[in-house]
């Protein structure tokens, strides 16, 4: 293949379709949550595992990628992780047991951390200037939520007339298009900084993670005083303490805590967590309510989600631009505030029961998580140094995969009996957690962000 020059769009173009693949089979697998129940003849607690088997290697590996990123350069990362992504979906297709498919989407995770955090450290390099490097983030973004949009309504598509394994199926030709376009444009990487890893707060962090996942999932049927769940909220304790103690004495931390002396570091990794808590938490539960409660076939289901989704497309863009006139904190508030408002209004809407009443409230929740995301993002990115871009996206995106599994596992819990009124129960009280959330995470903004973005790098 002849070599190009260096090419900026060419490099967001490979960047994005990674992650677009990324959130597409996030948006995909939910409206084919009840195949799949039917399929393995499986409850709640399976389809959580199904969901968060992805999620817990995503957020476990991904301080790891961007350390290794770092060190050995983004684009051998990035193309690692796309073709592992590939080839997991390939086996997810394929999978003829709920263990399978929970095991092959666990290998998909490890794909996708190797993923998202090299993307953005490709842009990094690619986008010199804040200006338009904030442009190609929101970019970025927005060609993700174009495929988070499109998830539902191509995944009902697919499984309606194709069955559940098609979703999965589809990602291997749009990997390999990804796999071309990184080939083709983005340059090789220069040498990387001379920066260790750091395996034990890895295996510290992977088991503190799993146990927390497990005991999460497995107390809806267990109950909370079932030994082997108290035993998995004991290991997580023991993990969490093991990897705070490695990460601050190993000469090479994957996480190194000084980083949380920025205030915007802090801050934005913190609505990180609320936002995925409350985003892909709600997704899960609303997927059930659909097809479980309302009897929505896929397709339908699919078509019910496009106004939280859609919004994101032209949110993503518009936040780009808006946070060099706003800044990072006022963004941030007037996304988790209108965020909040709109899972309220939706919480009340539901009560009546027509879908109608549903839109503009997913419409208003969708645009607020969507400002909040690429603002967040790009304050990141402007906190610390670029020598570590790698590590601190892999912080962020860390912690709003922890706060998505979080939410699938707590409101999953909520909502584990599916009887209809006990499951809307569970479903008006998953919204006024969610509503909580975010409502604490614009207040937080408020009181800790800076007025703007300062440099306090560590």
């Amino acid at each position: 293949m002849s070599s190009r020059p260096h090419s900026p769009r060419g490099t967001l173009l490979a960047a994005a379709t990674g992650f677009a693949i990324v959130l597409l089979d996030v948006s995909v697998v939910n409206v084919a949550l009840e195949a799949l129940r039917q399929e393995f003849s499986t409850d709640i607690a399976g389809l959580q595992w199904v969901v968060n088997a992805y999620t817990l290697a995503f957020a476990a590996l991904l301080l790891t990628s961007g350390a290794l990123g770092d060190r050995i350069g983004a684009r051998r990362v990035f193309l690692c992780g796309l073709t592992l992504f590939t080839l997991a979906s390939l086996l997810c297709g394929l999978a003829n047991s709920l263990e399978l498919l929970v095991a092959a989407r666990l290998v998909q995770g490890l794909g996708a951390a190797l993923l998202v955090p090299n993307s953005l450290s490709m842009l990094q390099r690619a986008f010199q200037s804040a200006i338009t490097r904030n442009r190609a983030v929101g970019w970025w973004g927005a060609v993700g939520a174009l495929a988070l949009a499109a998830g539902p309504v191509l995944g009902g598509v697919l499984v309606t007339h194709l069955g559940w394994r098609a979703i999965f199926l589809l990602n291997l030709p749009l990997g390999m298009i990804g796999l071309g376009l990184t080939l083709r444009h983005v340059p090789r990487d220069a040498a990387g900084a001379p920066r260790g890893l750091d395996w034990p707060g890895q295996v510290a962090a992977a088991v503190a993670l799993a146990a927390l996942t497990a005991s999460l999932i497995e107390a809806g049927s267990r109950g909370w005083g079932d030994a082997w769940v108290l035993a998995g909220l004991a290991a997580f304790a023991l993990g969490l303490c093991a990897f705070l103690w490695i990460e601050s004495h190993a000469p090479a931390p994957m996480l190194p805590l000084a980083l949380f002396r920025v205030p915007m570091f802090t801050i934005s990794s913190a609505s990180g967590v609320i936002v995925n808590f409350a985003y892909y938490g709600l997704v899960f539960v609303l997927s059930l309510f659909f097809q479980i409660q309302r009897h929505l076939s896929p397709q339908q289901a699919g078509f019910a989600f496009l106004p939280m989704t859609v919004v994101l497309i032209g949110a993503n863009i518009v936040a780009g631009r808006l946070m060099a006139r706003l800044g990072a904190r006022r963004l941030m508030v007037l996304g988790l505030g209108q965020a909040a408002i709109g899972y309220l209004l939706m919480l009340l809407a539901s009560r009546d029961g027509r879908y109608a009443l549903l839109v503009v409230p997913m419409l208003m929740a969708g645009g607020g998580i969507a400002l909040t995301i690429p603002t967040m993002t790009n304050a990141t990115l402007s906190s610390v140094d670029a020598s570590r871009a790698g590590i601190a996206s892999g912080v962020l995106n860390s912690a709003r995969q922890i706060g998505g599994m979080l939410g699938v596992a707590v409101f999953g819990y909520l909502v584990r009996d599916t009887a209809p009124q006990a499951f809307m129960h569970g479903m008006y009280a998953s919204m006024a957690l969610a509503v909580a959330f975010l409502a604490l995470g614009a207040l937080l903004c408020l009181a800790g962000m800076p007025g703007a973005q300062r440099r306090e790098r560590p």
